[in-house]
């Protein structure tokens, strides 16, 4: 038989024949255990004071598995107990899924379910929408959410038959879950918020939304597949999460020195300061960096005029482009060693010499590797000074 909880979810003590006992495996005539599916974990509770540790459909019904093997055998009568709050957690979350999903409606384009689970901590739905999950869009999900809490709207469920359910615009499903279900089901089970949102599913839920209590979105991620995962919490999570928040944000605002609504104006000037800073800062270490590369000494090699030198303060990257600004009609190449960790070579020439071979010169007579281009090449992790690599090079 199916399980009777989704209609019952206030039965959580009652007394059952138990018509097949297999080692730790239980099947009663009847049972309020919810089994695990449709992104609801399996119930908790005991059977005879024996702790169940999971609730899973089959084809011989619901089969309860206990820790331990069960002293009492077919046809005995037990008694169960469903744990109460883990029970309540899962028809609270379950019932906020459904909330979440009527503000996604109101604030997305053409949302649909992709995916919903219940973990210990946090509940993830998973969205597809032609509307991107922005966080201010994020947050005014989460606003939504809360007022049809707040609003306590009654909680209801229905069965139809699965064609008539399919032709209702209204009803959403979960593609990975209910509509499979239905083609092998006489009848759909149809939960309704009142007006907020009806949706295809089997779970149990509260009767109102205020049993729900504060709703807290957490996340967002993508899960692939063309959907948006949004995670949220119920309960104490929520709260603590949402003081995490509050205390995070009266932080910044007294760093800040400003009011929290504040906070975003104060970051983007300090954005914009930090910006223009970086800006400054790259400018002086260019200028400074052609100071030092105007004290390069000239030397001849490869039948043509070379600047050679060190240069300190400065990495590879920072010197590609202001080498090859000093190849001209009477510089045929530069090459400089410094240090950024290691010691390094970087060599930019007007392509008549190679400069990649050169690089590869270097790191087979000192050690370390590199590469490049005719024009450009760099080598790192050689085990010599740099006033050793360039006296190398200047021979």
């Amino acid at each position: 038989m199916q399980t009777l909880a989704p209609d019952n979810p206030e039965t959580l003590s009652f007394d059952a024949d138990a018509v097949a006992v297999d080692g730790r495996e239980v099947v009663l005539e009847e049972t309020y255990f919810y089994p695990e599916g449709g992104g609801q974990p399996a119930d908790r509770g005991v059977i005879d004071d024996i702790a169940v540790a999971d609730v899973q459909k089959s084809p011989r019904g619901v089969v309860h598995t206990l820790a331990t093997e069960p002293d009492f055998g077919d046809g005995d009568t037990v008694h169960c107990v469903v744990d109460a709050a883990f029970r309540t957690y899962c028809e609270r979350a379950h019932t906020a899924s459904h909330v979440l999903f009527g503000a996604a409606r109101r604030v997305l384009d053409d949302v649909g379910y992709a995916g919903f689970d219940i973990g210990e901590e946090t509940v993830r739905v998973d969205f597809t929408a032609e509307t991107e999950i922005t966080d201010e869009r994020m947050v005014e999900m989460e606003r939504l959410a809360n007022r049809a809490v707040w609003d306590s709207l009654p909680v209801s469920w229905e069965y139809q038959d699965p064609g008539v359910a399919q032709e209702r615009e209204e009803v959403a499903f979960n593609t990975k879950t209910e509509e499979g279900a239905m083609a092998e089901e006489d009848s759909v089970r149809i939960v309704t918020v009142e007006g907020w949102d009806v949706a295809a599913c089997g779970g149990t839920h509260v009767r109102n939304t205020e049993e729900i209590g504060p709703v807290h979105v957490m996340e967002r991620s993508n899960p692939g597949e063309g959907a948006t995962r949004v995670e949220f919490a119920v309960g104490p999570t929520a709260i603590d999460a949402t003081a995490e928040l509050h205390e995070a944000a009266r932080a910044a605002a007294r760093d800040l020195d400003v009011a929290v609504p504040d906070i975003p104006d104060a970051v983007d000037r300090l954005t914009a300061e930090r910006d223009d800073l970086r800006d400054e800062v790259a400018d002086l270490k260019s200028e400074l960096l052609g100071h030092r590369l105007a004290d390069l000494d000239a030397v001849e090699r490869d039948g043509g005029r070379w600047l050679v030198g060190t240069v300190e303060g400065a990495t590879p990257n920072d010197l590609q482009g202001e080498l090859s600004d000093l190849i001209d009609d009477e510089v045929d190449g530069v090459a400089v060693a410094g240090t950024s960790g290691a010691t390094f070579v970087v060599v930019a020439t007007d392509g008549a010499a190679d400069a990649n071979a050169l690089v590869q010169d270097v790191t087979e007579e000192f050690g370390g590797g590199g590469g490049g281009g005719p024009t450009f090449a760099q080598g790192g992790g050689i085990p010599v000074s740099p006033s050793e690599l360039v006296g190398y090079l200047e021979e």
